[in-house]
């Protein structure tokens, strides 16, 4: 687990003046990600973000201003996709982390070599951030988990095992796309309560899902278990993650194996990945209701009470096709906290090897719903509705249970507090298309 260290002090600025004004990315920060100089025809490499602009980490490397691990960290996020550099693991991706704060400093003496290397954020198109060979999917929102379950069990919404372990299942990393995805609405079997038989229709009832994506470092083998002692070893980092859900079809094929098509067709996380040394001042104790079982042994330390929460604020909105139309601002209808879940990071990359599963540099982990206690902060349609049963007004006077075509639903996330500079994750946005 990655404590506070010189990278974190408030009072460090940057020589890039647009860091320093509330920006999500400011010199405390130094995110990754991938791109490309929007309508040309360069390779995808590496970037940091830093306040308005993305330093090339091509350019970077390059120059050869950096030593020993530190410069090998350099060339590997220059790459096209940032796997190489997440499998370095933690104290490589550290160091290059200090170096890079050294040499965006105000008073910096690479300035000057570095100016070279900066674009602006408005003119670059980000790709996928690194190849993703496997996604896993938690439920880690026991708000979340008791809305919907009362939905469907209102005696007995939520099931035994939620609270003794991580519930999750295996998604399908091919149709995971970067902020700006667009996709049609899917297809499935519909199965109406008072039809004899299903049939094959688009989605009636399509929603989103408020999450955070979970990116995996140094990897494993097979057999290799990790220790939560030292499950945040294995973690690079952290995104915005949109699981679209189609809760018409997942009601259907649900059971008895849980979600297939309602859950592959369509999932959106943001650009930028925010290491979780970044995340080290917004680190929160973990506990649990003395009545609830407390986790087994393996899912337990005293580093993991201490210090497994994060503090990030979350914020979902939509902007409808009437108001692009209208040319209006997408407006929030919900918001919420990731120190909500009810298991942390580390425990969820903890009990995902716990069988000796391999885990793989780029494997992904979503964390399941983000939902807060009040109803207002639900991280998805279904809880806002209350199942489609009550439609909630937007600002501009339309009403939603479930999205429509032409909608685009963006996600922001941000840490902030007292004593510590404001971070921010920047936003993922994806648009739904008419079917197909």
């Amino acid at each position: 687990m990655t404590l506070i260290n010189e990278t974190h002090d408030i009072t460090l600025s940057s020589w890039v003046t647009s860091a320093n004004n509330n920006s999500d990315f400011p010199i405390q920060n130094l995110p990754f990600a991938t791109f490309r100089k929007t309508y040309s025809e360069e390779a995808n490499r590496g970037a940091v973000a830093i306040g308005d602009y993305v330093l090339d980490m091509a350019a970077v490397a390059q120059l050869n201003i950096f030593t020993g691990v530190t410069q090998q960290a350099a060339e590997a996020a220059a790459k096209p996709t940032l796997n190489t550099l997440m499998a370095l693991g933690k104290e490589a991706n550290s160091a290059l982390r200090l170096a890079l704060s050294k040499a965006l400093r105000s008073g910096s003496s690479t300035e000057e070599k570095l100016k070279d290397c900066l674009v602006l954020q408005s003119e670059v198109t980000y790709g996928m951030p690194c190849q993703i060979g496997d996604y896993t999917d938690f439920y880690t929102s026991i708000h979340h988990a008791t809305a919907v379950g009362s939905l469907f069990r209102p005696d007995n919404p939520l099931l035994p095992n939620y609270k003794w372990v991580p519930i999750g299942y295996h998604g399908r990393s091919s149709t995971i796309d970067v902020s700006g995805q667009e996709f049609p609405r899917p297809y499935g079997q519909l199965k109406a309560p008072d039809a004899e038989t299903p049939v094959l229709a688009p989605c009636k009832r399509l929603d989103y899902e408020v999450e955070m994506g979970i990116f995996i470092g140094e990897s494993t083998g097979l057999g290799e278990r990790i220790d939560i002692e030292n499950a945040e070893d294995h973690i690079f980092g952290m995104c915005l993650f949109n699981d679209w859900s189609a809760r018409d079809i997942q009601a259907w094929e649900y059971q008895p194996l849980g979600p297939f098509l309602a859950k592959n067709f369509a999932s959106t996380i943001s650009p930028w990945i925010v290491t979780t040394e970044a995340l080290a001042p917004y680190r929160i104790n973990f506990s649990r209701p003395e009545a609830d079982p407390q986790p087994l042994p393996y899912l337990s330390s005293d580093k993991n009470n201490e210090l497994g929460g994060l503090d990030i604020k979350l914020e979902c909105l939509i902007q409808t096709q009437q108001m692009k139309s209208a040319n209006e601002e997408a407006v929030k209808i919900s918001d919420s906290n990731f120190k909500y879940s009810y298991w942390t990071i580390a425990q969820l990359v903890t009990h995902h090897s716990v069988n000796g599963c391999a885990m793989q540099a780029g494997d992904l982990l979503g964390s399941g719903t983000q939902s807060g206690p009040d109803h207002e902060q639900a991280g998805s349609m279904l809880e806002l509705s209350r199942g489609g049963k009550e439609a909630f007004t937007l600002t501009n006077g339309e009403k939603r249970t479930f999205l429509e075509d032409g909608d685009t639903v963006v996600m922001r996330g941000y840490c902030e507090k007292e004593g510590a500079a404001r971070i921010g994750f920047g936003e993922v946005l994806g648009t739904v298309l008419s079917a197909v």
